[in-house]
């Protein structure tokens, strides 16, 4: 594996870990069709757990077949597939070093009524099943934020000491905070700075909102002429607020939508500086010829092409 310039760069940041981690980093991005751009498109499988297997699955019956989310990523050419335990152990044997995997290690059902996550997996789970990297969520503003930060520094580093890269999906959620602020601008550029002063490697937080939730936030975001006018000038603050860049910042793809909203949202990405997109339901909700096609057009976008 011959590394590029671009990513060489990339890992430069990190400049405190051990070559096993920084080789993982440089496994994912090099991996797929857009290794070595500095680009990344991860598949994310965990919302059977989130949101209940017919939730997710239902509307594509081969996607409740564990082996279908491998192949749809190592097809479409994608730089990671990222899931709980179970899905990765379904598959880890078949498909084991075709594509970088992210062992997701905590997770939530829509059962519960606590903004908190259990943990499901281990470093040790990581290791065995040949990950690159473990997976961690926080919610930021609820009232288990701090546990669920303690949690994440143990295994951050217990995984860096093992030679793993960490990805923390960062999601601000709790009683102070509505529907809007969850992606107001001022909150998601907030989680993206928290993730990286916890030590994450791989930051995923949603695509921002111009809306800005924190009135101690609000006189500075004027005076300081911070511009949230679009999309792409949101994307560039949040990536500012990772170390100004020096962290690899992905977008969630949230909730289906149609492809052109959908493509007009990577383009909004590609421009503001994201390192990529982590999108799930939008992929594998789709027939396979479809998600395919899709997930093309996606890696066109970021390659400068479409």
């Amino acid at each position: 594996m011959r590394i590029t310039q671009r990513v060489k760069k990339i890992l430069d940041g990190y400049e405190s870990e051990n070559p096993g981690t920084k080789t993982n980093l440089a496994r994912i991005l090099m991996h797929g069709r857009l290794g070595g751009s500095g680009h990344l498109v991860i598949l994310p499988v965990d919302q059977g757990f989130e949101h209940g297997p017919a939730r997710s699955f239902a509307s594509n019956p081969a996607a409740y077949d564990p082996h279908y989310h491998f192949q749809l990523a190592i097809e479409a050419g994608l730089s990671a597939y990222a899931a709980p335990p179970g899905m990765i152990a379904a598959g880890a044997d078949t498909f084991a070093g075709a594509i970088p995997t992210i062992l997701k290690l905590n997770s939530s059902n829509s059962l519960a009524i606590s903004k908190d996550q259990a943990l499901t997996g281990s470093v040790g789970d990581a290791l065995r099943l040949g990950c690159c990297a473990i997976g961690f969520t926080i919610y930021p503003g609820s009232e288990f934020a701090f546990d669920q930060m303690e949690e994440l520094r143990a295994l951050a580093e217990a995984a860096k000491e093992a030679g793993l890269a960490v990805v923390v999906w960062s999601y601000p959620r709790g009683p102070n905070l509505d529907k809007a602020a969850e992606t107001a601008l001022d909150i998601c550029a907030y989680a993206a700075h928290m993730a990286a002063l916890l030590g994450a490697h791989i930051i995923k937080v949603k695509p921002p909102g111009a809306h800005i939730a924190l009135e101690a936030a609000k006189k500075t975001y004027e005076a300081q002429k911070i511009d949230g006018s679009t999309l792409a000038k949101r994307v560039e603050h949040v990536v500012q607020a990772a170390f100004n860049g020096k962290r690899i910042v992905v977008f969630s793809g949230g909730e289906a939508k149609d492809l052109e909203s959908l493509y007009d949202e990577v383009r909004g990405l590609r421009d503001g500086g994201a390192n990529g997109s982590i999108i799930g339901r939008n992929t594998f909700q789709r027939p396979k010829a479809e998600a395919l096609a899709m997930l093309s057009r996606i890696i066109d976008i970021y390659q400068g092409k479409a």
